[in-house]
């Protein structure tokens, strides 16, 4: 499988020395690298991959699409980076974003420090030199006073589970890991297995051009409308004059979205009838709106949930015109208890006669074979094999590098056992160890967390060059009152039960083996971003600073 090629740098020198070194090229890394730059810290950003972009330059599934609006969707720190970009739609395409990643990088000049196809294998601190010593697959050693992964969230696709497709003599795919050559779907037998924000997308386009397309589904999801559109010059002018006011709306709504929201509950609403008004509101509206800017206890209030949810129920069976596909469309566990993808015509696809649903829960697969696969009930002849079935998410990637730290403890035992994290950032027994988006990082729009935590750490490393301190770690006691917050807010709502008893990602239901507990901070961008600050402007009393003794 081949991946489109990069002008960037291609590997490195044997051996360098480097201030900080960051681990991924996507829009974690790249900021991080800014703020590296900006702030005089040498670095460099080693990426497994042959291009810049990270989560858009490997899903290049056809219709691969944020589910963020554009203009949230963007890095913020600079005004012309953010804005002075033509866009196109506003939900943005995976070719847009990662043209926009590349103009980036070369707009801030830090294309030079970008050495690809370079997957970093392992990473140890060594506590006699106070240095972090890494090592990549291709055999090459470096060293680094800190060490900063910006790995991303959902970056590791889970393997196909199914028996017998090393025998299948037909193509098959992962979204995840899509090839740069298009795949052709004329006429073709094509099954696709995953109906979360990946499927949702690739559906309804595979459709289009396959002869049968059958859509292998384990749980349904509630798919809320995309509204996507494309951009007028004046619609475009209006959103970069208000630079400043999206920014500031993103950072005083929960979820880091462009959204006002509501201060109203359900229990003001007089009847049945208002209340699914205003819910069709929220779904006119498109994107995640009819989540925040309907009722504002739709995650508390169990009636309220329900209300919303039958809502939507109501919406499918309106949609597909077979009673028994859209019965089985229809979820029934709390909203938000997953992650609602977006569609666009997505139900409306079920309604196409080369389109059929198999619904795994009644008739689950029981191997794939040469020529397709085997379900219960009914064998299925195929020419392509489409897996979406998501990603070992957030501790996954960090998981797969041998990382060490203090007393050559591995990371991975820390993640599976205690997971404790200060803001999702760092750690404790993990000295000079840094973490963009990492576990218990905040749940929201994720540029805005992105940009918030490589700020902190870039202000962390200035401070402690500063007063001559040369090793930070944090302290037990922030790891476990952060774990406290974070559980505190999760299992609070209605989210907690309902992500358990789903396998939602967002928990490791998704992995088997995985440890159930909150990978995510649910407390909201404002709090979150006045904890991080609050830290900063106390002179950082979770962590703990010292001068160690450093041999290079």
């Amino acid at each position: 499988m081949t991946h489109p090629q990069s002008n960037g740098q291609v590997n490195g020198p044997s051996r360098t020395d480097q201030t900080a070194i960051v681990i991924g090229a996507g829009l974690s890394g790249i900021r991080m690298m800014y703020e590296l730059n900006k702030r005089g810290v040498s670095g460099k950003c080693l990426e497994a991959g042959a291009g810049i972009g990270g989560t858009w330059f490997w899903n290049r599934y056809p219709g691969a699409r944020a589910d963020s609006e554009v203009w949230v969707y963007i890095l913020t720190f600079l005004e012309e980076i953010g804005y002075d970009w033509d866009w196109k739609e506003r939900f943005p395409s995976q070719p847009e974003l990662e043209s926009y990643f590349n103009g980036v990088v070369d707009y801030l000049g830090l294309r030079d420090n970008f050495f690809l196809n370079t997957r970093v294998k392992s990473a140890r601190y060594d506590d006699s030199k106070n240095v972090w010593h890494v090592s990549t697959s291709q055999g090459d050693e470096y060293t680094c006073d800190f060490l900063i992964t910006a790995t991303g969230p959902l970056s590791t696709p889970l393997k196909p589970p199914f028996v017998g497709l090393d025998t299948f003599k037909g193509q098959w795919l992962q979204t995840a890991l899509w090839p740069d050559q298009k795949v052709d779907f004329t006429g073709k037998r094509v099954g696709v297995f995953g109906t979360g924000a990946t499927g949702a997308q690739i559906i309804p386009l595979i459709a289009h051009a396959a002869k049968q397309l059958t859509v292998f589904q384990r749980t349904p999801n509630y798919v809320l409308p995309g509204r996507n559109f494309v951009f007028t010059k004046d619609q475009e002018r209006e959103l970069k004059k208000d630079f400043k006011g999206i920014a500031q709306r993103v950072r005083a709504q929960p979820f880091g979205g462009d959204m006002v929201g509501t201060t109203r509950v359900s229990s003001d609403v007089k009847n049945k009838e208002a209340l699914n008004q205003i819910f069709d509101y929220g779904w006119e509206q498109g994107g995640f709106r009819y989540i925040f800017n309907t009722v504002n206890d739709m995650l508390t209030n169990v009636d309220c949930n329900e209300a919303a949810s039958e809502f939507i129920r109501q919406k499918i069976r309106a949609i597909v015109q077979d009673p028994a596909t859209a019965e089985a469309l229809c979820p029934y566990y709390p909203l938000m208890s997953k992650r609602p993808p977006l569609g666009h015509f997505y139900y409306e696809t079920f309604n196409r006669p080369n389109v059929e649903l198999v619904d795994l829960r009644k008739d689950p697969v029981q191997k794939i074979t040469p020529n397709g696969l085997q379900t219960l009930a009914k064998e299925f002849d195929l020419d392509i094999i489409v897996f979406g079935i998501g990603f070992d998410a957030v501790t996954g990637t960090l998981n797969s590098i041998d990382i060490r730290g203090a007393g050559n403890k591995p990371l991975k035992d820390h993640l599976e056992c205690d997971l404790g994290t200060g803001y999702g950032i760092a750690t404790t027994d993990f000295p000079n160890f840094f973490m963009i988006l990492g576990p218990q990082s905040a749940w929201a729009n994720l540029p805005i967390v992105i940009d918030t935590a490589a700020d902190w750490i870039g202000k962390a490393i200035s401070h402690m060059q500063e007063r001559g301190h040369n090793r930070i770690e944090a302290k037990k006691e922030l790891t476990r009152s952060w774990t406290e917050e974070v559980d505190k807010h999760f299992w609070g709502t209605l989210l907690g039960k309902g992500a358990q008893e789903t396998g939602a990602w967002h928990v490791g239901g998704n992995v088997d083996g995985k440890p159930l507990r909150c990978y995510w901070y649910f407390g909201g961008i404002p709090r979150y971003l006045e904890l991080c600050a609050k830290e900063v402007e106390s002179g950082y009393p979770g962590f703990t600073f010292s001068n160690a003794l450093q041999a290079h």
